[in-house]
């Protein structure tokens, strides 16, 4: 094949746009841009006040899109057609979220955007184009793409299928995708095929090195994301379980994790008990792998992985619960400091935040909930709110929005720490038990929080995972 001279993300969204900004960065002499139909997240990519929220993604996509100091080679354009008539290779990242209709509705992931991406490139590509699936898949959609792509295609314009799945954790992508673990590149065993995946590993190789450049057969990768992100989660909600346990036995789910953590076929890795997994990615995956075991006959695999979110969103409820009963089985009338909304620090993502289903049982319990997130927005929280079934009167007449975490805290009867953003665990809890009301409640989902030393302040500490040894 040719010198690969022109590059084209579909989508820019938290995979897209920092994944296509690193590939320029590295890849000065490939032209890269990344496309989306949305004209206000395009516009904001043009600017200095990207859409996203990631350390580290505004120099580098400064460097590449702004030509200060170097040729400019990032783009990010609405121009889905011309971009992809250029494109040698196309890279689909769309989203793919869960049904929430029609047959596996709940649990099947929704191939609308994706299949409405592929139908584009087949309508408008004029020259062979390698095409990449990045999105989340099911196992077996490239068959499904070839079809598409046979049937709409232009005469004579040859397209190879590349599976490269994603493994970017949000708020570490820039550095993961500088730094990556492993670059997974899942083609057809044939000569095509093969060729095409040296093609992407080749763009991968001017910064990865050879061996972390892994490369499988195309059902094996698209099927590869959707394992580690299931084990993962299964990893969660293990730790997750046992954390109750140790709430009742007066056990530490912190040592625990730590003893069985030095175990080598274990590691520590992923043993951090919370209120909940959240992101876009843990329960949306596992879902999916579960519908896929069903739609395979095999019910026994299906309910094991269904477990793995029951846990999930079990550990939510048991954690609203814990805070009703500790004061005094009423939250009513009573101010709730809430810091943090997004699923998990150095990020704006809220998708599937535990945040979102606790302030709404606060809410159900016409609690008087006060948030404090530093990196996400009132209306990004009012439409996380309105979308978990909260009616707006409700959101606006219980909840308000904190521009630090001591207004949010003063007059409270409690503090629920449920992101581990730094904000939050490095103020002075000296200040903010002079502002809160008596006694005074601190609810610790992350497990961020110094029990001992905030008790000694005069703090009642209820941590995820720890009880009173008795």
């Amino acid at each position: 094949m040719s010198p690969v001279k022109s590059v084209c993300f579909i989508g820019a969204g938290f995979v897209g746009g920092p994944s296509g900004a690193v590939l320029a960065l590295k890849n000065p002499d490939v032209e890269v841009s990344v496309v989306d139909l949305s004209e206000n997240r395009i516009a904001a990519w043009n600017s200095d006040a990207l859409p996203i929220y990631e350390p580290g993604l505004l120099p580098v996509v400064k460097e590449a899109r702004d030509a200060e100091t170097r040729p400019q080679n990032l783009f990010f354009t609405t121009d889905v057609r011309g971009t992809i008539k250029r494109a040698d290779i196309v890279f689909i990242c769309v989203n793919t979220p869960t049904k929430t209709a029609g047959i596996g509705a709940g649990k099947a992931p929704n191939m609308a955007y994706f299949e409405s991406a592929t139908r584009m490139i087949a309508a408008e590509a004029e020259k062979d184009t390698i095409i990449v699936e990045k999105s989340t898949v099911p196992c077996r959609t490239a068959a499904n793409m070839r079809e598409i792509l046979k049937a709409i295609g232009k005469p004579g314009v040859n397209f190879e299928i590349l599976s490269n799945p994603e493994f970017l954790a949000e708020g570490t992508a820039v550095a993961d995708l500088m730094r990556p673990d492993r670059i997974l590149i899942g083609s057809m065993q044939t000569p095509s095929g093969l060729e095409a995946a040296e093609v992407l590993a080749n763009l991968y190789g001017s910064w990865v090195p050879k061996e972390n450049i892994l490369k499988t057969n195309i059902w094996s990768s698209e099927l590869a994301k959707l394992a580690a992100n299931a084990l993962l989660a299964q990893r969660i909600s293990s730790i997750n379980a046992l954390s109750a346990i140790c709430e009742a036995t007066g056990a530490d789910v912190g040592e625990i994790a730590y003893a069985a953590g030095l175990d080598s076929r274990i590691g520590s890795r992923m043993l951090q008990a919370s209120v909940g997994f959240g992101g876009s990615c843990f329960r949306k995956d596992v879902l999916n792998l579960s519908y896929m075991a069903e739609t395979l006959h095999l019910p026994e695999v299906a309910a094991y992985w269904q477990s793995v979110v029951a846990i999930n969103e079990w550990q939510k409820s048991r954690f609203t619960k814990r805070i009703i009963s500790a004061l005094y089985g009423t939250l009513t009338g009573k101010k709730i400091a809430v810091y943090g909304f997004s699923y998990k620090k150095n990020t704006a993502d809220t998708r599937e935040s535990a945040a979102i289903s606790v302030v709404k049982d606060l809410i159900a319990e016409q609690a008087k909930v006060c948030i404090y997130d530093p990196q996400v927005t009132k209306a990004q929280i009012w439409e996380e709110l309105d979308i978990s079934g909260c009616h707006i009167d409700d959101v606006e007449k219980f909840v308000t929005i904190a521009k630090n975490p001591y207004d949010c805290a003063s007059d409270s009867h409690a503090v629920v720490v449920l992101t581990e953003w730094d904000d939050c665990r490095q103020v002075d809890w000296e200040q903010i038990f002079d502002i809160m009301e008596r006694p005074a409640f601190v609810f610790d989902g992350r497990r961020v929080i110094d029990a001992g030393k905030l008790q000694r302040l005069g703090f009642h500490v209820e941590s995820i995972g720890r009880g009173n040894p008795f």
